[in-house]
């Protein structure tokens, strides 16, 4: 990578920090293109010359948040796999990495549920194909293990990718708001026992 390329990449990074900041604090639609540039030290014309328009922008920024996610997942699942562990082992390695996630990402991940609901937006179906990517990790593993047998056939694949996807989500947004003093390996477990109780039980 070139210094010049390093240098756009780093005051990326400080634009979408300061972007998701101001955002949890105030609304997307009361966040100006100036506040933005002001908190992350940049000039304003620095926002369009990067991103075209505040639109633009916010849709590279959810993009390139949730690109680090589903990363993470395949990963831990891969590496569930790797330490011989099954396909209900490999969803329970990604609810950990979820959960990692929205831990060091939380104020994101709010924003990221919040703007779900919000299908006039410009960037819905943005929004759309990044769930489907995130909700697509989850069904592979899904459809593996009732491949293998560990999962009955009847599994509703899509229904229960995304109830997983969002019970990771929400209850680790529940967590982070209302029991934030309870250790991460808590949640965790009880992630793990809701997983293991509904899957396992098929």
């Amino acid at each position: 990578m070139t210094s010049a390329s390093t240098r756009r990449s780093a005051t990326r990074r400080r634009l979408y920090a300061a972007a998701v900041t101001l955002i949890a604090e105030q609304g997307y639609s009361s966040t100006t293109v100036e506040q933005i540039a002001e908190r992350a030290g940049v000039a304003k014309g620095t926002v369009y010359y990067n991103f075209g328009s505040k639109t633009d922008f916010f849709e590279a920024m959810l993009r390139d948040g949730v690109a680090p996610l589903t990363v993470s997942l395949r990963r831990a699942a891969r590496g569930a796999f790797e330490r011989g562990g099954g396909s209900l082992d490999a969803l329970d390695a990604m609810a950990g990495a979820g959960l990692a996630f929205i831990t060091a990402h939380a104020d994101f991940t709010r924003l990221l549920v919040a703007e779900q609901w919000r299908t006039s937006r410009a960037w819905h179906p943005t929004l759309v194909d990044l769930r489907r990517q995130v909700t697509g990790v989850v069904e592979d593993i899904l459809q593996e293990g009732v491949k293998s047998g560990e999962f009955s056939d009847s599994l509703d694949i899509q229904l229960t990718a995304g109830a997983l996807v969002g019970m990771v989500m929400i209850g680790a947004l529940d967590w982070q708001t209302f029991h934030a003093g309870r250790p991460s390996e808590e949640m965790h477990a009880a992630l793990s026992d809701l997983l293991r109780g509904r899957l396992a039980g098929d």
